[in-house]
């Protein structure tokens, strides 16, 4: 099998991120988590309940992009093989965020190639600062990730069963991942950072709700 030269990984990038950003485009490997129909919500309940799946699905796009971003420059081939498989298991949420919004008569972000390419550079410098560096990101990643989840499951209308099951899968995969990347070796990162990072989740997290 022939090895990828940086030509190869960089179209591989481009394709992971049309997949990643243009709606309905990937297939998920696993089925929804709550095949059957949930309770019809109201019209405030739904409304709401699509602005927290829209933001949830522009955090899988940004994660994504984290991860190719990442493999793209990590130094150790096992390192970049563990974030490109990190990102395919991701691809289900993204499968099922946006069926859940297309359910709810709503639509992912207009933002989302933003939040792509944001997350990208910031995965490639991360992975350029060395592979623990780039775990250590990775877990602090999941962890505000996680920590999100844990307010939407709680902001969700106690009728939608769908969505909490959605989300409790999402939230179980994303404390797996950051659990993998700190066995790994990941390093955590300075205070400044991680502040920083909480910054630009919450500017994503406004903006992504209502558009």
């Amino acid at each position: 099998m022939r090895r990828q030269t940086l030509a190869d990984r960089i179209i591989s990038s481009f394709d992971q991120a049309l997949r990643s950003v243009v709606p309905h485009s990937t297939q998920a490997d696993r089925p929804l988590p709550h095949p059957e129909a949930t309770s019809a919500l109201n019209v405030s309940d739904a409304r709401h309940v699509a602005g927290l799946m829209r933001v949830n699905h522009s955090g899988e796009v940004a994660a994504q992009a984290l991860y190719h971003g990442q493999a793209l420059t990590a130094k150790l081939p096992h390192v970049r093989e563990a974030m490109k498989q990190a990102a395919r298991e991701e691809q289900d949420h993204l499968v099922w965020c946006e069926t859940r919004l297309k359910e709810l008569d709503s639509h992912t972000s207009l933002l989302n190639p933003l939040w792509y390419a944001m997350s990208f550079g910031i995965g490639a410098i991360a992975g350029l600062a060395g592979d623990q560096y780039s775990l250590g990101f990775v877990a602090e990643t999941e962890r505000q990730v996680g920590s999100h989840l844990d307010e939407h499951l709680q902001a969700l209308p106690e009728n939608d069963e769908r969505s909490r099951a959605i989300l409790e899968q999402m939230h179980e995969d994303e404390l797996h991942h950051r659990a993998q990347a700190l066995e790994a070796g990941g390093k955590e990162p300075p205070e400044s950072v991680k502040k920083v990072m909480g910054v630009v989740s919450k500017v994503m997290t406004k903006s992504s709700y209502f558009v």
